[in-house]
């Protein structure tokens, strides 16, 4: 994609449906009694990759343009015909893996050159492997592909929580396992994500205790009917809209946004306010108006809160007043790419001044210039660097490899055209 600067921005923006919400709904609509439909869902690499791996463990799933609708098994799952593909998706992996515990066949799980080398999942496999599962890494790197195989047969475990999904997965596993499960996390970071999944426990009246992050204990034998969901949009998709109209001083509307949504992400918003950028809410009809605002003022932000927004802050950071740390990151240096590497290098090309350290980066204020870039394959590696090229001082910007875009923001080529982005893409 060939990005030049672009000013004055225009326009409504319909923020594409939650990722994390729609994967955690297919999770539980197989898990559930009878059918299930998921409105708004996000029509994304990921979803797909969640269906296909629930349709081989015996889910039925219809695919309809705005609606999913599946029939549940109970978690009464049948053995796979096949290797499950998790594609580019560590949600479906450590998710899907979970579940795998609650069968007695072999389930193998693999995915792109990311999952199988960037992506962690030993926590998991050793939680599985103390509740009684054969839980393996296949080259015993602690990464896929693995195999796993239950049941569980419930008891204590213990893992590491620095990365939230294998705590989610194993939640959810837990509170449908046959036995009591009690679950001891070190560490645990990106708790937002936790309490996404634990709103989820609560939507459908799962008891569960807890003691903060480190703790928890459920009964298992859960039971669920089949719902009716609808998907809210994604603030983690949100900032780069947000940081659009921040550094290109514009004004845009974003719809489809719920201020009451459990989502960690959201924080941006208040975080920008406080760094000077202005906002205003019409909370009944779930938009946020971006206004023109003054310089950002740089500080020290904990990061992990809120890991997926470390590139676009990083862009943001360029153009503030003052230096910014974003501290408490390490776990971003295993997500879809080394996020904190990854846009460290590629913002040092327009001239950005950046210092990188294991856990975060401190960001000085710099002008940017277009350059040619590399998004990694990582879809918020893209749109960061998407929004650093038109926010550039001057000279057109090529960002290599944009179609991982899709993974979250289906659409946003053509939306941003239209909002007055100055961009065309270019084929290889």
């Amino acid at each position: 994609m060939k990005v030049s600067p672009s000013r004055g921005l225009q326009g409504e923006v319909w923020i594409p449906p939650s990722k994390s919400h729609t994967l955690r709904a297919l999770v539980f609509a197989a898990l559930a009694q009878g059918e299930s439909q998921i409105e708004a869902y996000l029509d994304s690499p990921d979803t797909q990759a969640m269906i296909e791996a629930l349709k081989l463990l015996g889910v039925q799933i219809q695919v309809e343009p705005k609606k999913l609708i599946v029939q549940g098994l109970e978690g009464r799952f049948c053995p796979p015909e096949d290797v499950i593909d998790c594609g580019n998706s560590g949600q479906v992996l450590r998710f899907v893996g979970a579940l795998a515990s609650l069968m007695e066949s072999y389930v193998i799980f693999t995915g792109d050159h990311s999952i199988r080398h960037q992506r962690p999942v030993q926590p998991l496999l050793q939680a599985l492997q103390q509740l009684g599962a054969f839980a393996v890494s296949g080259r015993g790197d602690g990464r896929a592909p693995i195999i796993i195989k239950g049941p569980i047969v419930g008891g204590c475990c213990e893992l590491e929580g620095g990365d939230s999904q294998p705590v989610s997965g194993l939640l959810i596993a837990a509170a449908f396992a046959p036995h009591p499960v009690e679950i001891h996390v070190n560490n645990p970071g990106e708790t937002p994500w936790i309490e996404v999944t634990l709103s989820w426990l609560k939507k459908f009246g799962i008891p569960y205790e807890r003691r903060g992050y480190t703790r928890y204990r459920l009964e298992g034998r859960a039971s669920v009917k089949g719902f009716h969901y609808k998907v809210p949009g994604d603030f983690s998709t949100a900032a780069f809209p947000i940081a659009s109209a921040l550094l290109t001083k514009s004004e845009l509307t974003l719809c489809n946004l719920d201020k009451e949504d459990v989502q960690g992400d959201k924080e941006l918003v208040f975080l920008l306010e406080k760094m000077g950028a202005c906002f205003s809410w019409q909370e009944e009809e779930r938009k946020l108006h971006i206004k023109k605002s003054p310089h950002l003022e740089g500080r020290a932000i904990d990061i992990n809160a809120m890991i997926d927004a470390l590139p676009i802050l990083t862009v943001l950071a360029c153009f503030a007043k003052s230096k910014t740390t974003l501290y408490n990151a390490a776990i971003a240096r295993a997500k879809e790419s080394d996020r904190i590497h990854a846009i460290a290098e590629e913002l040092k090309k327009m001239g950005a001044c950046i210092e990188e350290f294991h856990e975060g980066l401190e960001i000085y204020p710099s002008p940017l210039q277009g350059s040619r870039l590399c998004s990694y394959k990582d879809h918020r590696i893209a749109l960061s660097l998407v929004v650093a090229a038109m926010a550039a001082e001057k000279g057109d910007s090529v960002i290599e490899d944009v179609a991982c875009i899709k993974k979250t923001y289906p659409g946003f080529f053509e939306t941003f055209q239209r909002l007055g982005m100055q961009a065309q893409l270019i084929e290889k």
